[in-house]
């Protein structure tokens, strides 16, 4: 694991998510690693009644999300990360945490570094864990970082 030279920050521009993004960010700089920003849009499922067209295109709306998150990245990448860190950012369709570790494979990270919302109880169960997903399928370690209340990878 150790030196870092890469490093993987899914973020999606939650509150805990900049926490995660901090960690990795000092993890960059500490190891002089390249830092990745990932953003997962989670398509939409349409579920209408038969023979009525939907009243929006999912096409339409992942391009929407897509050219928010790309903005969204440019002011974290211009008032969050300190220059001289080698950082790119990345946008993918899918479920995130299948996304998550699908990107860790390609790109060959060294850690994840993710954030935890600190969801209990039915939150958790509704919404799913995608860290608790993330640590349980990775090919590397994971670092999460505890949302609100510090809750770990599990509360999600």
């Amino acid at each position: 694991m150790f030196p870092l030279k890469k490093i993987l920050c899914p973020v999606d521009f939650s509150e805990p998510s900049f926490d995660g993004l901090k960690a990795a960010v000092e993890l960059a700089r500490t190891y002089s690693a390249e830092l990745i920003l990932l953003n997962v849009v989670q398509p939409l499922h349409t579920m209408g009644a038969p023979g009525v067209p939907a009243t929006y295109s999912v096409k339409e709306y992942c391009d929407e999300m897509s050219e928010a998150a790309r903005k969204s990245f440019e002011d974290i990448v211009e008032n969050q990360v300190p220059r001289g860190v080698v950082v790119r950012t990345k946008i993918l369709e899918g479920q995130p945490a299948d996304e998550i570790v699908r990107e860790a494979e390609t790109e060959r990270v060294d850690i994840i570094v993710t954030a935890t919302h600190g969801w209990t109880g039915w939150r958790r169960f509704i919404f799913g864990s995608v860290a608790e997903k993330v640590v349980r399928s990775s090919p590397c370690p994971v670092l999460t970082v505890p949302g609100p209340g510090g809750q770990g990878a599990g509360d999600q």
